[in-house]
């Protein structure tokens, strides 16, 4: 007999596991990169077979050091503007708002399908100023319920990739509509990545498809009018590979060297 929760998820929803098993993976490292103890602590309380993740210590890292990037980037955010709207899109079973604490001022919204909502009210807190959407982030009801008087930053780690082209366009078009100024944060797969998708563990277990390349900052700017480039990151060029193990480093010099390869993954970050 066990009280631990039975998830049933299918296809992009079931991927916020593996995101979820890797930080926990991470946590318990002697040299973790995220530090995230609220994940281990709710993988403890899930019944799930967690090597169907694909995820093991060796690529859990790697999962890791995309939320240690966007928690800077969001930090960074935060503290020119501690009155803010955060909306942070596909928030799976992420801990960002409990590990970035941000102050009394900034209201905080998390958005996903009601199944991952309905877990997300059953393992964490619902401290005062923090939000839970129950919705498709591209169902365009939702933002009616969003402060829209404030700098707002929009997140998207992980989300864009499972999106199709109209529909991520679409979504990122009303946000910077509907808010007065901010950012938008996300990674993003450019079309090799996009078409070696049989080669992630992680979506092929779970059924799920990914469908928008984004292959430069371009693609953005010229579909998002109001939008301009902060940063754009190659992962592999990101300071983040230079903190992990020497493995990582190796692997991240040989992809920077094959075109196309290099820009497989990227990290995203435009004002509006």
């Amino acid at each position: 007999m066990t009280d631990k929760t039975s998830v049933d998820l299918t296809g992009a929803p079931e991927t916020m596991l593996a995101t979820l098993y890797a930080k926990a993976l991470d946590a318990g490292a002697s040299d973790s990169v995220l530090h995230d103890h609220h994940a281990a602590e709710i993988v403890a309380q899930i019944d799930y077979d967690w090597a169907n993740t694909g995820i093991k210590p060796a690529n859990a890292p790697s999962v890791a050091l995309r939320s240690k990037h966007f928690d800077t980037w969001a930090g960074q955010f935060l503290a020119v503007h501690p009155d803010a709207v955060v909306v942070h899109l596909g928030c799976g079973l992420d801990s960002r708002f409990f590990r970035l604490s941000p102050g009394p001022g900034v209201e905080w919204y998390d958005v996903d399908y009601p199944d991952v909502i309905a877990l997300r009210e059953r393992f964490y807190p619902q401290p005062e100023h923090h939000h839970l959407v129950a919705a498709s982030v591209t169902d365009p009801a939702w933002l009616a319920s969003i402060t829209s008087d404030r700098p707002t930053l929009i997140l998207g780690e992980g989300l864009t990739m499972y999106l199709t082209e109209a529909d991520g366009v679409a979504l990122l078009r009303r946000l910077v509509a509907r808010f007065p100024s901010g950012e938008l944060q996300f990674d993003a797969f450019n079309r090799l990545g996009i078409r070696s998708q049989w080669t992630n563990t992680v979506v092929r277990r779970s059924g799920s498809t990914l469908h928008w390349a984004i292959n430069a900052p371009a693609d953005i700017l010229d579909a998002v009018p109001g939008t301009r480039l902060l940063a754009w990151v190659p992962v592999f060029e990101s300071d983040a590979f230079s903190n992990l193990g020497g493995g990582y480093r190796v692997m991240a010099a040989v992809m920077n060297r094959v075109p196309g390869v290099r820009t497989m993954a990227q990290f995203h970050r435009y004002a509006f």
